[in-house]
């Protein structure tokens, strides 16, 4: 039975009723906030495995609670998923680019949701799906899988589970280029939320992460995305690669 731990911050207590029961139901421990305030709050003092944020909230709204989670040092990593009545792609554009891992929109199953939840919480213990944790060094990027670390020049980068599950697969397969869908199917993984421009909101966030060496992810247009193929003077180490598609 499931132990991790689940902050859900929700103004509408029909609903917050609803995701607490099913979530614990489940064996999950969950902790409530009403307010975008009270959940930075919450969030804090709990530490949790996951987070549920709906957008709309009083006083500080969800969107500036996933930004301010992603810039603290000490919840930078937590899985969010933003639960919200907005579905326009502009708003789950925009929700991905601030660090959210997954998005559902209201109504929603809650059979679905606690299915995104267990979904999200094994992308973020498992750094890759189809092969054991190892140490990557790409040029100037370092990827400590067993450590959840990216270091970039030395210097250590925080990255979202997504975001990192994103740049392990992509330089674990460095020349090789991975459409869309194979990105989300292999290293994001087949619960996520899929939309055209997902996969490209997170790229750009891992590109943004990784300055100045941004041109290590490469563009294939009508394709998809590479991990840039370096030589051995530029300080690449290779794994093994996992099985061809």
């Amino acid at each position: 039975m499931a132990s991790e731990k689940i902050v859900v911050i929700e103004d509408e207590p029909d609903i917050l009723e609803v995701l607490q029961f099913n979530l614990e139901r489940e064996g999950f421990e969950v902790k409530t906030a009403s307010s975008g305030t009270e959940g930075l709050q919450v969030v804090e003092r709990e530490e949790p495995d996951l987070v549920l944020l709906d957008l709309l909230l009083p006083g500080v709204d969800g969107l500036d609670v996933c930004r301010r989670l992603r810039s603290s040092s000490r919840q930078s990593n937590v899985p969010i998923i933003m639960v919200t009545a907005k579905g326009e792609e502009s708003d789950v554009v925009l929700g991905l680019g601030l660090g959210a891992d997954d998005y559902v929109q209201k109504p929603f199953s809650p059979k679905e949701l606690v299915a995104r939840v267990k979904a999200l919480l094994r992308r973020s213990q498992q750094p890759t799906l189809d092969e054991a944790p190892k140490r990557i060094v790409r040029g100037p990027v370092v990827i400590e899988p067993e450590r959840h670390r990216i270091l970039v020049d030395g210097e250590k980068r925080d990255f979202t589970p997504t975001e990192f599950r994103l740049l392990h697969f992509l330089a674990s397969h460095p020349g090789r280029v991975f459409s869309r869908d194979q990105l989300v199917n292999r290293a994001i993984g087949d619960q996520a939320v899929v939309i055209d421009r997902n996969i490209d909101v997170h790229i750009r966030s891992v590109r943004k992460k990784i300055e100045p060496h941004r041109d290590l992810i490469e563009t294939v247009r009508g394709i998809g995305y590479a991990f840039r193929e370096l030589s051995s003077g530029d300080g690449a180490t290779h794994p093994a690669e996992a099985d061809p598609f």
